[in-house]
């Protein structure tokens, strides 16, 4: 695959993928976002996956850090009508794959994060910023609106006044504001948000894997209905768990004092 994202497994089931044109601010070209997209849709056959971290690879020296800044408009510009469709129909693709990895993903946001680049976060289960990010849906600047789920994302996250506000503004808001609106769930210092993004995805990978995924899979289709219908979604999510080895592992050592080693079965 193409070297516009790396991939590196590291310990505890935990993979990081890095959007990887530092020189272009990280802005997603077609290749970027089909590639990211493929990448993903991998991992979820990979039994040892636990999280995933997506961040903005670091940029030339005396050059400001980007998560993504958007869709590469160089690109954009050589685009007939029919292939931006074609583009914006993949980018929609590529943030419901993100969106619906079978593992939680965390955005460890390390810089500028417009457009496309908070799209990507938005589809994030959890979002890390470091204190130097900027982030906000820009499109309307530019005659269109967010077309990777912008507005669907931000208004289930941070409420529908708030994101018609930066919708239609089209502002860009710093870490802390973020933070405060409940778009990001914390900010760290640039040169502590890899660690503490880390820290947060072993965190999360020391519990039953099948239980995680159950739990995300609750959350996320348990958000699109009734209560009535959630609520019997979470039972039947919760039956998977029973007959697990994890959970019966959990029992063992909980009776031992010692801490439970999990396998995902």
């Amino acid at each position: 695959m193409s070297d516009v994202i790396l991939q590196e497994k590291l310990s505890n089931g935990v993979v990081l993928l890095t959007l990887n044109r530092p020189k272009e601010m990280n802005c997603m070209n077609f290749d970027m976002i089909e590639t990211l997209g493929k990448f993903v849709k991998e991992l979820n056959f990979d039994p040892s996956l636990r999280v995933i971290v997506i961040t903005g690879a670091l940029p030339p020296e005396g050059k400001k850090a980007s998560f993504s800044a958007g869709a590469d408009l160089a690109e954009r510009r050589t685009m007939p009508d029919e292939q931006v469709r074609r583009f914006i129909a993949t980018v929609r693709e590529t943030m419901i794959t993100v969106e619906n990895a079978k593992v939680p993903v965390i955005a460890a946001i390390n810089g500028y994060a417009f457009g496309g680049g908070t799209e990507l976060a938005l589809a994030c289960d959890l979002r890390i910023a470091s204190s130097e990010a900027l982030m906000g849906l820009t499109e309307t600047s530019l005659a269109i609106i967010p077309g990777g789920g912008g507005t669907q994302r931000l208004a289930r996250i941070v409420g529908i006044a708030k994101a018609k506000e930066l919708i239609y503004t089209a502002r860009r808001i710093d870490a802390n504001t973020a933070l405060q609106i409940g778009l990001v769930n914390k900010v760290a210092e640039p040169s502590k948000l890899m660690e503490q993004a880390l820290a947060l995805a072993a965190e999360i990978a020391g519990n039953g894997p099948i239980a995680i995924q159950q739990a995300k899979f609750a959350i996320n289709y348990g958000m699109e209905c009734s209560i009535g219908v959630a609520l019997p979604l979470e039972s039947k999510a919760y039956e998977i768990t029973i007959p697990t080895k994890d959970r019966l592992e959990a029992l063992a050592a909980f009776a031992q004092k010692r801490k439970p080693v999990f396998e995902g079965k």
